[in-house]
């Protein structure tokens, strides 16, 4: 297997190419939304984009919703690095902090909040499908600012009205150590 390429940006480094490579998270093109926060997913597009497995970090600062409430065709899970959050499973709040990890099986509705005063750092790890997702009516995810008022399998209808995620550079201070 040959090394990829990685081509420098004006937010970061980015694979242009298949193959492997060492990227560090600060150096890797960062996403932000404002209402869903900051993420680096150190993958590129076309055929830099990894086929089997979508992961990413995140950084959300206290009351963000990750995404929105929903369920998918593949696995997920989640693993806190840092900081406080609340996971709404299934309808039902379940406390966060450092270390928890989080298995969402196939179809298992979900998102996660930061809470407390301190950003709340994630690592996500999914399994590449087919990309059906649902996005469910759910009184706790609403609550949270993290639901629809429709249930939806659209991602334009479910994320409508929320900002655009824009390329960014790693901001000093997001990861905790």
């Amino acid at each position: 297997m040959r090394e990829a390429r990685l081509a420098e940006t004006e937010h970061g480094l980015l694979p242009e190419s298949e193959g492997w490579y060492v990227l560090n998270t600060k150096d890797a093109v960062w996403g932000q939304s404002a209402e869903f926060g900051r993420y680096a997913t150190w993958e590129g597009k076309g055929e830099a984009r990894f086929p089997q497995l979508g992961i990413n970090i995140g950084v959300l600062q206290p009351g963000r919703p990750m995404c929105m409430y929903h369920g998918e065709e593949a696995q997920e899970d989640f693993l806190i690095l840092a900081g406080a959050g609340v996971l709404i499973v299934e309808g039902e709040e379940r406390p966060l902090r450092a270390w928890d990890f989080v298995h969402c099986p196939a179809w298992t509705k979900h998102v996660i909040v930061a809470a407390g005063s301190e950003p709340l750092v994630v690592l996500a790890v999914g399994a590449r499908g087919n990309n059906e997702l649902l996005y469910p009516v759910d009184e706790t995810a609403l609550k949270h600012g993290a639901g629809v008022e429709h249930e939806t399998t659209d991602g334009d209808e479910a994320y409508a009205g929320t900002s655009d995620v824009v390329r960014a550079r790693y901001v000093d201070g997001d990861l905790p150590f």
